[in-house]
């Protein structure tokens, strides 16, 4: 009896612990129901994958960031200033909250989890586009003074994206002589309207100059990908009927018919023509995966020399690493549709190879000059990025506020 009633003490005493620790008793730290911690380590999980998941230049996402943080600053600054302007007052408030409704859109954009997942510097352009309608709300909010200071940079953008006929860059040119000769610091509301609805248009055509670039690189992507699979089908293919279409050659020596395959070779006591069965006998299911690999590896080679003439960007988009990725399959077929030319006879005086030496070489001949085909595509990617930079070949700098009225 007193056992039981020692054990049950005990079990009672347990159990009297583990509530108060369960709901934070004196002594001890309350720890949340099992439920709920595996409800919140899954939610961290998800968020933690979502992170991972973050796609585009960490650099541009913080940059993008501070940008945000020092317009919040300058809205205030330039807002405050146009309250004070009998010709700014009325429309001040409302230009001034609908920058700081762009703003903070333009940050929520940057959250990890507040836009789509593998989707590559997308949420970046987002916030660009909307800290770029900020900026052109500013400039309805600036001072003469303070349009005066942005002139500069105004007519550099607009001449970088917009055509030299352009009538609104003839206008914006215009504007900015006469403001720079003007003493009186006069603006005239259409002026205004005109500066301001041209950097806008400016900046648009930035962002599509982008667009093109991303969507330059999703097709270069796709074909790349297309190309790899056909690589692939025609290997798995060569594989199972190794006797389909021998990649071998049959050159005439003394005695007989020496036939050539890239893995093996055989010298067949026959003349020519041979049956494509005795063909097939002596054709390995490795010999079109040699061939492909030799190609790739050729290819390899030809896209490591093509990216000395690759600048570099500071868009979120991997032109040229997918330009050096289409070289590869494209790579493996060139050398397999080559040595098939010349097994047809479509070289004069190349139609019989006698080595496979000799077939190896030449699917390294092949397998590089896939640098023929793609160098337009290479050409076209370079122009991209350079329409990006501007005419003159320089990239346009970020996006700059007004500067703050010194009072």
């Amino acid at each position: 009896m007193t056992r039981w009633t020692l054990g049950a003490a005990r079990r009672n005493a347990d159990r009297t612990r583990r509530t108060a620790e369960t709901r934070g008793g004196p002594g001890h730290p309350a720890r949340p129901p099992t439920g709920s911690t595996a409800g919140a380590g899954t939610k961290s999980g998800s968020a933690r994958q979502k992170a991972r998941a973050e796609m585009g230049p960490w650099e541009q996402k913080e940059a993008l960031r501070a940008r945000i943080t020092e317009l919040d600053a300058v809205v205030e600054v330039l807002a405050t200033s146009a309250a004070a302007d009998p010709e700014r007052r009325d429309v001040a408030a409302t230009y001034a909250a609908n920058a700081r409704a762009e703003l903070t859109e333009a940050r929520g954009s940057l959250a990890h989890l507040d836009h789509p997942s593998r989707r590559r510097g997308a949420h970046l352009g987002v916030a660009q586009s909307h800290v770029d309608a900020a900026l052109n709300l500013m400039v309805w909010m600036a001072s003469v003074d303070d349009i005066k200071a942005l002139l500069p940079q105004i007519v550099a953008l607009v001449d970088d994206h917009l055509q030299a006929t352009d009538p609104r860059r003839v206008r914006v040119t215009e504007i900015a002589r006469r403001l720079e000769l003007d003493t009186e610091n006069t603006l005239r509301p259409g002026e205004r309207a005109l500066l301001a609805e041209t950097v806008s248009v400016a900046r648009q055509m930035l962002r599509k100059e982008q667009l093109r670039v991303r969507s330059f690189v999703h097709v270069v992507a796709g074909v790349t990908i297309g190309l790899t699979i056909a690589v692939l089908a025609i290997a798995v293919a060569t594989v199972v009927w190794e006797s389909l279409v021998p990649m071998c050659f049959t050159p005439d020596v003394d005695g007989g018919v020496n036939v050539v395959c890239p893995t093996n070779s055989e010298l067949i006591d026959a003349q020519a023509p041979i049956p494509s069965s005795v063909i097939g006998n002596v054709a390995n299911d490795a010999d079109y995966l040699v061939i492909e690999a030799i190609g790739m590896v050729a290819a390899a080679i030809a896209a490591a020399a093509a990216l000395r003439r690759i600048r570099g960007t500071s868009l979120p988009y991997d032109v040229p690493v997918v330009l050096a990725l289409l070289k590869l399959p494209t790579g493996a077929l060139t050398a397999v549709l080559g040595l098939l030319l010349m097994r047809g006879g479509f070289v004069p005086g190349l139609s019989s190879l006698d080595s496979t030496a000799q077939i190896i070489a030449w699917a390294i001949v092949f397998g590089y000059s896939q640098q023929l085909f793609t160098r337009y595509i290479d050409s076209q990617g370079q122009a991209l990025l350079d329409a990006v930079r501007g005419p003159a070949g320089a990239p346009p700098g970020p996006p700059q506020a007004p500067p703050v009225p010194v009072k």
